[in-house]
C-alpha cells in the first residue's frame, strides 16, 4: 500500500523530482464518549492506541468512561503504548516513528523517534527505570532507547529523532481497533526532560531474522525478551544489546511475553494456543499451559507472578494459577482479544470489534476467583484443552457481563467512488452504508444497515425477503457524467483517507451551477482540488493573516516569512490561472466541518510526515511543513501544468440526412460542455446564410458557446423560444447521435461522446 508523503528526488538527481501528496481524514465521530457501568472500580486514566493513527486518555469514574483526549501525530496504525516515568507516553506506530507525549498534556507530542526501516510492532518499558525503553518491528530489528538522551534538545545534525510541531488535540471520539492498553494515576505529577544531549542512536539488539511481535523487559531494565515469527524467545542484555540465550518450545509465532519483577521468570502466549512459563535461571521450558483452543494474543500477570490471565483469537479470557495448573473462565465474548491491562481488581481488555471491556478480576487476591468453583486443570498438550472442547465439556463463564464498556467506532472496510467524483459510498463493519461529500468531509445521507431486511412481501402465503446490498445502492446513485479521477482514497486507517497528487488532481473542474455556487455565472468553470484546498486550509489562512496581516493573502510574497526558492516562482514550474486572483474574491472554497474537522497528512522540505486536525493548523506552517504545490495554490491561485482538459470532435451528419452543416472540420471545446450547447452550435450552422463568426479559424468554439453566455436559449428538445429571427423560426429538433448509435441528451457532458452524428427530426 502507498505511504503517506513519501519522498522525493534529490536535488542532484536529473530525474524528474516526485511531488509529495497531501492526504486528509474524513471522520464523523462523536467528540465525546460515555458507558455506563454497574461496577464499582476503576482507574482514573486509561490510554488506548487505535489503527486510525490516534492515541485516547480516558478519564474514568466508578460508572463511566470519558474521553478527555486524543493525541494525534502518528500517520498510521498505531501499535502498541507504555507509560514510563512520571508522565511520559512512548507509542509505536506502522509509520515506522516512536513518539514521545506528555501523558498528563492535551495531546502533546513532545518528540519522534525514528530509526526503524519498518513497522514498529511493539514496545516494552522498565517500571524502575523511566529512562528505558524497547522497541520491536518488522525485519527483526530491536533497538533500546535512553529516553533521557533521546529527549534532548537537537541540533541540526541529529537524524534519529526530530523535533514533532504536530500536537495532538482536544476532544475525541470512540477508538477504532484498539491495540494497546495503559492506565496511569492522576496523582502523578508533570515533569519535562530538557538538558541531554544530541544526536543520540540507540542501541541495537541483532539477531532476530524475522518479524519480532512481543517484548518484555524486568523492572530494573537489565533484561529484555523478545519473540516472533521465528517461534523462539531470545534474552538480550538491553544495556550492550548482546543476545544472552534463545529458548525454544513453541511451534508457532510467539505473540505475547512478559516478565516477573527479577527477570527469573518468563510466560510466553503463542499462535500454536500454549503458554508457557520458563525459567531463564535453568535456560528451559517449565511448565506449559493448554487452556485456549486457538492462539494467545494477550498476557497478563498478578504483581506477584502467581496467577496469569490470558486472552486471545478464541474469545475467552482465562485465569490461571501457575503453581497448580488451575485456570478459570471468567468470561467469553464475541470478538478476539487483542490487549490486556491489569489495574486493582479490574482487567480492560480490547476486542477486535474496537470496543474496550472492563471485567471483575480480583487482582489483588485472585484465589477468591478459584473459591467458586467451576476450574479445570491445565494440560500441558496444545490439544487437550482443544479435545474437551469438541467433547462438550463446554465451560461456564464466572462473568456474563463486563462492569464498563467503551464502545468503538466500526471502521469501514469497503468503499466506492461514485462517478460524480464528489461522493464516496461506503461500509463500515457494523453494515452501515454511508454517503461521504469529501468536497466538505461530511457525511450527507446515512442509509443505516442497508443489508438488513428493508421490506417483506407476501406471495401466496410465502414470505420473500427483498435485501440491498451495497452494489445495488451504488446502482442507485449511478450518475451519466464524466468527471476525472482527481483524487484517490483508501481506508487503511478505518476513515476514509482521501489522497491529493499534483498535477492529477487539478483535472476535474464543473460549472458553478452545478455546484449550486449562487451569485455566479452558471458557465463559470470551478477547479474542485483548488476549492477543497482552500477550504481545508481555510483555518490555517486566517490564522496566518493574524500573525503577518494582510500580506499574508495571495501574493506570493510570504511562503515562509522569507524569499523562497528560485524554482516556485519559475514559469517552467507553475502556470498561472488567468482568472484565479478573481476566483479567490469571489467563489468562496468548499466549507469543512469544524465539529468533525479532517486530519491533514503530508509533509513538506524537511522532516518526514506528520499529521494534525485542521482547527489545530498554527498559521507558522510554511514550506517545510507543506508541499510546496499546496501552498502556491492556497496563497498564490496558481496551478501547476495540467493535462488539456478539452477534447477534439468531429460533427457529421447522421447516416440517411439530407441535412447539410457549415463546419471546419475538427472542433475543440471543453470537456465538461453541455451537449444542449453543441445543439445550439449545430442549429446555428445549418442555415446556409448564417454567418460563420461563431466558430474560431483554429476550429475551436467562440466565447459565447464554450463558456460563455448562449446567444440563443433552447427548450429541452433544442427548438427555440418564439420571437426570434426569422430564419431561426424553423424550429428544427436535433438529437445528438454517439458514434451513430447511443443518443446525448441535453445535460450530458461532451467527455461522454467518442464521436458525434448530428439527426434532424
Amino acid at each position: 500500500m502507498h505511504r503517506v508523503g513519501s519522498a522525493g528526488n534529490t536535488n542532484n538527481s536529473s530525474r524528474p523530482r516526485k511531488e509529495k501528496r497531501l492526504t486528509y481524514v474524513l471522520n464523523d465521530a462523536d467528540d465525546t464518549s460515555i458507558a455506563q457501568s454497574s461496577g464499582t472500580d476503576g482507574s482514573d486514566y486509561l490510554f488506548t492506541g487505535s489503527r486510525d493513527g490516534t492515541l485516547k486518555r480516558w478519564a474514568l469514574t466508578d460508572d463511566a468512561a470519558t474521553c478527555s483526549t486524543t493525541f494525534e501525530s502518528h500517520v498510521d496504525w498505531v501499535n502498541d503504548a507504555v507509560l514510563v516515568g512520571d508522565n511520559t507516553l512512548v507509542s509505536c506506530s506502522s509509520d515506522t516513528t516512536l513518539k514521545t507525549w506528555n501523558s498528563l498534556s492535551d495531546g502533546t507530542c513532545t518528540r519522534t523517534l525514528r530509526q526503524h526501516s519498518d513497522y514498529v510492532t511493539c514496545l516494552a518499558a522498565a517500571e524502575k527505570n523511566s529512562n528505558i525503553v524497547a522497541s520491536g518491528g518488522l525485519g527483526g530489528e530491536v533497538f533500546i532507547w535512553d529516553l533521557e538522551a533521546a529527549l534532548a534538545p537537537l541540533s541540526k545534525s541529529g537524524d534519529a529523532m526530530e523535533d514533532d510541531c504536530s500536537n495532538g488535540i482536544n476532544g475525541s471520539g470512540n477508538s477504532l481497533p484498539i491495540s494497546s492498553l495503559r492506565t496511569i494515576s492522576s496523582s502523578n505529577c508533570i515533569s519535562v526532560h530538557t538538558n541531554q544531549s544530541h544526536g543520540y542512536v540507540p542501541i541495537a539488539a541483532k539477531g532476530h531474522k524475522e518479524s519480532v511481535y512481543a517484548l518484555a523487559m524486568n523492572d530494573s531494565g537489565t533484561l529484555l525478551v523478545s519473540g516472533g515469527t521465528e517461534k523462539v524467545v531470545r534474552v538480550w542484555d538491553p544495556r550492550s544489546g548482546s543476545k544472552t540465550m534463545k529458548l525454544r518450545g513453541h511451534t508457532d509465532n510467539i505473540r505475547a511475553l512478559i516478565l516477573d519483577s527479577t527477570g527469573r521468570l518468563c510466560l510466553s502466549g503463542s499462535s500454536d494456543s500454549m503458554i508457557r512459563l520458563w525459567d531463564l535461571g535453568q535456560q528451559r521450558c517449565v511448565h506449559s499451559y493448554a487452556v485456549h483452543t486457538d492462539s494467545v494474543w494477550a498476557l497478563a500477570s498478578t504483581p506477584a507472578f502467581s496467577h496469569v490471565y490470558s486472552g486471545g483469537r478464541d474469545l475467552s479470557l482465562y485465569l490461571t494459577d501457575l503453581a497448580t495448573r488451575e485456570s478459570f473462565l471468567l468470561c467469553t465474548g464475541e470478538h478476539p482479544i487483542l490487549q490486556m491491562a491489569l489495574h486493582d481488581d479490574s482487567i480492560w481488555a480490547a476486542t477486535s470489534d474496537s470496543s474496550v471491556h472492563r471485567w471483575p478480576a480480583e487482582g489483588r487476591n485472585p484465589q477468591k476467583v478459584f473459591q467458586r468453583g467451576g476450574s479445570f486443570l491445565a494440560g500441558n498438550l496444545s490439544f487437550s484443552r482443544a479435545r474437551v472442547s469438541l467433547e462438550g465439556s463446554a465451560l461456564v463463564p464466572v462473568f456474563k457481563e463486563p462492569t464498563l464498556t467503551i464502545p468503538g467506532t466500526p471502521g469501514i472496510v469497503q468503499h466506492e467512488i461514485l462517478n460524480n467524483r464528489r461522493h464516496v459510498l461506503t461500509k463500515d463493519t457494523a453494515g452501515s452504508v454511508k454517503l461521504w461529500e469529501i468536497t466538505k468531509g461530511i457525511v450527507v445521507e446515512d442509509y443505516g444497515k442497508v443489508t438488513l431486511v428493508l421490506f417483506l412481501v407476501v406471495f401466496d402465503n410465502d414470505i420473500f425477503v427483498d435485501m440491498v446490498s451495497f452494489e445495488e445502492k451504488k446502482e442507485e446513485l449511478f450518475e451519466t457524467v464524466s468527471i476525472p479521477a482527481w483524487f484517490t482514497v483508501d481506508t487503511r486507517l478505518g476513515s476514509l483517507s482521501i489522497h491529493l497528487d499534483t498535477p492529477q488532481c487539478f483535472s476535474a473542474e464543473m460549472y458553478s451551477a452545478d455546484l449550486n455556487i449562487a451569485g455566479k455565472p452558471e458557465d463559470d468553470k470551478v477547479n474542485l482540488a483548488r476549492e477543497t484546498l482552500k477550504g481545508l486550509l481555510a483555518h490555517w489562512l486566517a490564522k496566518r493573516k493574524q500573525r503577518f496581516g494582510s500580506q499574508a493573502s495571495a501574493n506570493g510574497d510570504l511562503l515562509s516569512g522569507k524569499d523562497v526558492s528560485h524554482r516556485s516562482l519559475t514559469h517552467s514550474r507553475i502556470e498561472a490561472d488567468i482568472n484565479a486572483e478573481n476566483d479567490s474574491m469571489v467563489y468562496p472554497p468548499f466549507e469543512f466541518s469544524t465539529v468533525y474537522p479532517p486530519s491533514i497528512i503530508t509533509e513538506g522540505s524537511h522532516g518526514g510526515p506528520w499529521r494534525k486536525k485542521i482547527t489545530d493548523l498554527e498559521g507558522t506552517e510554511d514550506e517545510k511543513d507543506f508541499p510546496f504545490w499546496c501552498l502556491d495554490c492556497v496563497l498564490n491561485n496558481r496551478l501547476p501544468p495540467r493535462e488539456n482538459t478539452k477534447c477534439s470532435f468531429y460533427l457529421h451528419p447522421c447516416e440517411g440526412s439530407t441535412v447539410q452543416i457549415l463546419t471546419q472540420g475538427k472542433l475543440s471545446a471543453p470537456r465538461i460542455l453541455r451537449i444542449h450547447k453543441v445543439i445550439n452550435y449545430v442549429i446555428e450552422k445549418m442555415v446556409l446564410d448564417k454567418p460563420l463568426d461563431s466558430v474560431n479559424p483554429d476550429g475551436t468554439f467562440a466565447p459565447g458557446l464554450a463558456g460563455g453566455q448562449l446567444q440563443h436559449s433552447l427548450i429541452g428538445d433544442g427548438t427555440f423560444r418564439s420571437g426570434l429571427k426569422p430564419w431561426q423560426k424553423l424550429k428544427p429538433s436535433i438529437e445528438i447521435l454517439c458514434n451513430n448509435q447511443a443518443s446525448l441528451g441535453p445535460r450530458h457532458e461532451l467527455s461522454h461522446s467518442a464521436g458525434l452524428y448530428m439527426e434532424e427530426g
